[in-house]
């Protein structure tokens, strides 16, 4: 039986029509550095620095110009041993200089490199012959980088989200530059975590980069129905964005056949995997832990205990602070109130960080993950967070 994954917000549509987007428009070149230019674009007035890419073709002739983002901007800079900042003040200072010094290492160091694009217009007639910039080089890969993108990441875990009887409904899913989140929760396998009030739901996620950003990523996670802060369990594969080095000697664009072929077999993987992380035997044993997790309880000072949980996840100071602000709001929700700080009550400390509006997107997975750190933290270091005199 097939159940509508959809929520009443219309997020799951908005997010398959961008990625399909971005799709139809895409390109990747596998190409030697020697074989390109690298372009500072001036403007008069005040001007921020935009660059291209330009690329030749066999007779040397300038055959396609690509506008850089600032995620492939970024990534040149790097492989040229800048970091961005530093890359930026130089472009903005001496521009032709830096020109020259990136044109210079791409013609004495040449290496291949796979160059992701956008055109401008997903008319395929029109994609590389318009006037102008052809499209955006939104990243500069290694030629070993695996293309295994979003709508590859869709058409694998959709299907069996759609079969399962957990009945799965969209919490939160958005595309940026650099990732794609795609979060879901149960409407049926809920139960009972740290306490009665605790009620919490069984749920997936699954995250991917086309630019390089991380390793094509499914999970299961906790959401505690209360706040909807969620858990990443430890139930999670990642899969890295790397094939073996591509056979040809020139740059080309690399045939949707080649793609299909080598994902195939990660594309099973990750359905076999959304499968077994949405069965009922693995929230049963998750929420199990939850519930030990009630019984290890904080001695001593609240305070004293957040900044030592800080010391074990090696925690900035504003992420600690973050975490007593998480910890002050957990110990005030149904469920958590007038009861002893616990385990279960740090877990949720650390998960309310995500929900917190001025975290960055990129960075909500890694709160999730803390969680989970929290949870099936050692006896060790549990102890060390524990006992705060």
């Amino acid at each position: 039986m097939v159940h509508p994954i959809e929520n009443s917000k219309g997020t799951l549509r908005r997010l398959m029509q961008q990625v399909e987007d971005n799709h139809a428009k895409s390109a990747d070149f596998l190409t030697p550095t020697h074989e390109l230019q690298f372009r500072t674009k001036p403007e008069t007035g005040d001007w921020t620095p935009e660059s291209e890419i330009i690329m030749e073709g066999s007779g040397g002739e300038p055959t396609r110009f690509f506008d850089l983002n600032d995620v492939a901007f970024s990534q040149v800079a790097v492989s040229a041993g800048l970091d961005t900042k530093t890359a930026r003040k130089l472009q903005r200072v001496c521009p032709q200089e830096y020109d020259g010094v990136m044109n210079k290492l791409w013609q004495s160091e040449p290496k291949k490199k796979l160059l992701r694009t956008h055109s401008y217009s997903s008319n395929q007639e029109l994609r590389y012959t318009q006037a102008g910039n052809t499209g955006v080089a939104r990243a500069w890969v290694s030629d070993k980088f695996k293309t295994f993108d979003n709508h590859n990441l869709l058409k694998s875990i959709l299907p069996p989200l759609m079969e399962s009887d957990a009945q799965f409904k969209v919490v939160n899913a958005v595309v940026t530059d650099k990732r794609l989140y795609l979060r879901l929760k149960s409407e049926t396998h809920v139960g009972a975590g740290a306490n009665l009030n605790d009620l919490m739901a069984n749920g997936i996620g699954a995250s991917n980069s086309e630019t390089g950003h991380g390793s094509i990523s499914v999970y299961q996670c906790f959401w505690t129905l209360a706040c909807l802060n969620g858990m990443q369990t430890e139930n999670r594969s990642r899969s890295a964005h790397i094939t073996s080095a591509r056979g040809q000697d020139d740059y080309g664009l690399l045939s949707s056949e080649a793609k299909a072929a080598d994902n195939l077999a990660l594309e099973l993987k990750t359905r076999d995997l959304v499968k077994a992380y949405s069965s009922r035997q693995n929230f049963d044993e998750t929420i199990q832990k939850m519930r030990d997790a009630a019984n290890d309880i904080v001695e001593g000072s609240v305070n004293t205990a957040a900044e030592n949980l800080g010391k074990v996840l090696q925690l900035t100071k504003l992420e600690n602070k973050n975490v007593l602000d998480g910890l002050m709001q957990t110990i005030g929700q149904a469920g958590y109130a007038g009861q002893p700080v616990s385990r279960a009550t740090m877990v949720n400390a650390v998960t309310a960080v995500a929900n917190n509006p001025e975290i960055n997107v990129d960075n909500v997975d890694d709160w999730q993950k803390r969680g989970g750190q929290v949870l099936n933290m050692s006896k060790s270091d549990w102890a060390r967070v524990a006992v705060a005199a």
